[in-house]
């Protein structure tokens, strides 16, 4: 199973399994992660899921993966960043095992 790590903003990690097919918000809120409100479920109609792609990343993930990521975005609380992603939006494949991911101080 892909493993992901959380990094919160106090620079705490944390690594679960997250299943493949299963997003990393869900991997979060399964195991407990604190920095990650996932709202909405994964229904792509909040943005309390935003994290940060860690940069080793950025190039196996890639940018939003649609229009209304992207303006999700635009309407998170913390700061958006070039790396930044919804991580209900992040399926979990072979490719991302390791995957990195940065919390930003506030989800609301």
């Amino acid at each position: 199973m892909p493993k992901v790590t959380y990094i919160e903003h106090d620079g705490r990690s944390q690594v679960f399994d997250v299943p493949l097919g299963e997003n990393v918000m869900r991997g979060a809120l399964y195991n407990g992660v604190e920095g990650i409100v996932g709202e909405c479920g994964g229904g792509l109609s909040c943005a309390t899921c935003h994290c940060y792609v860690d940069e080793a990343w950025t190039g196996r993930v890639g940018g939003p993966s649609s229009q209304a990521e992207e303006e999700l975005l635009e309407s998170a609380a913390a700061e958006v960043k070039p790396n930044s992603r919804l991580s209900c939006q992040i399926e979990m494949t072979e490719a991302l095992d390791g995957l990195v991911v940065h919390l930003p101080e506030t989800q609301y």
